[in-house]
């Protein structure tokens, strides 16, 4: 488990590294497009600013968008009590709790640390689990908590929005933000027009890939928990069987719940934060699929 947490303070560092690093290259194009060096400083300085906020934000911003609202011990002792329970259980900071009014099963977790996390549940999944499988899903969010994946996922979110804003823009300045006239850096043409268009994807490709591997380590945590590996095969069947979209949809929450709260299509499995449930379930009860 040590293990696990180090893993995700490393990768905290390589992903703001990366990230880093692509926005360089955007303020780096923007910058020759314009003959204006500095301004790629500027760019990288407001990059950071953004996503320190976010960094410190964008759990909230996570809880109003799902409408998420806090709840205690009186408004819903089964639910309080167990993470309550998990949090005693695991020697962790006892987390805020919210819940979601929405006939979906499912549920998230959320903020920068221990310290400072979140975990919701939805009505709906309070309404299909019974209490073990109920626990086993409440323990792989306990485990997004203990795993620091709550902070590895806000930082790539956080970052990815940066990227997406400053590729539009570059995007912009590259089509109209020069004159016919000016002398441009005829490598930051050749390279700017695919890395614009190319980063955010490259982005969000990253963000995924890190999101599906931190749910099968979440699983492996929250069954390595409750010692019961099938309450929790269970209950990802039961998302399997009853799993239905959110009332309030958001890509930019979706890779924070236990199960893909968006409509189902071709593109949204291709491009899942989450893997397969059915794989998921195979690995808990030790079935190669």
């Amino acid at each position: 488990m040590q293990r696990a947490i180090a893993e995700n303070k490393r990768n905290t560092a390589i992903i703001m590294a990366v990230f880093v690093g692509i926005i360089g290259a955007i303020g780096w194009i923007v910058a020759s497009i314009n003959g204006n060096t500095s301004m790629m400083y500027g760019i990288i300085a407001a990059a950071g600013a953004y996503a320190f906020a976010q960094y410190f934000f964008a759990d909230k911003l996570a809880l109003m968008a799902t409408g998420a609202k806090p709840i205690t011990q009186q408004d819903n002792p089964r639910l309080y009590d167990m993470i309550a329970d998990l949090a005693r259980r695991t020697n962790s900071p006892m987390p805020k709790v919210y819940m979601i009014d929405d006939p979906a099963p499912n549920a998230f977790a959320t903020g920068r640390d221990p310290k400072h996390a979140v975990v919701a549940a939805t009505t709906g999944i309070m309404e299909v689990m019974d209490d073990r499988q109920l626990k086993a899903v409440l323990a792989h969010e306990m485990g997004h908590v203990r795993n620091y994946d709550i902070r590895v996922m806000m930082i790539a979110f956080g970052l990815v929005s940066v990227i997406g804003i400053l590729s539009d823009f570059a995007l912009r300045m590259f089509i109209w933000g020069r004159d016919s006239d000016e002398e441009v850096n005829p490598l930051a043409l050749a390279i700017g027009g695919v890395l614009v268009v190319a980063a955010p994807f490259v982005a969000m490709l990253i963000q995924l890939a890190i999101s599906r591997q931190r749910e099968y380590l979440a699983d492996a945590t929250g069954a390595e928990t409750t010692h019961d590996p099938e309450g929790l095969a269970q209950a990802l069947q039961k998302l399997l069987e009853f799993g239905r979209p959110l009332q309030r949809q958001s890509s930019t929450t979706a890779h924070l719940f236990i199960s893909n709260p968006l409509r189902a299509g071709v593109v949204a499995k291709l491009f899942s934060t989450h893997p397969p449930l059915e794989l998921r379930i195979a690995r808990l009860r030790g079935e190669s699929k």
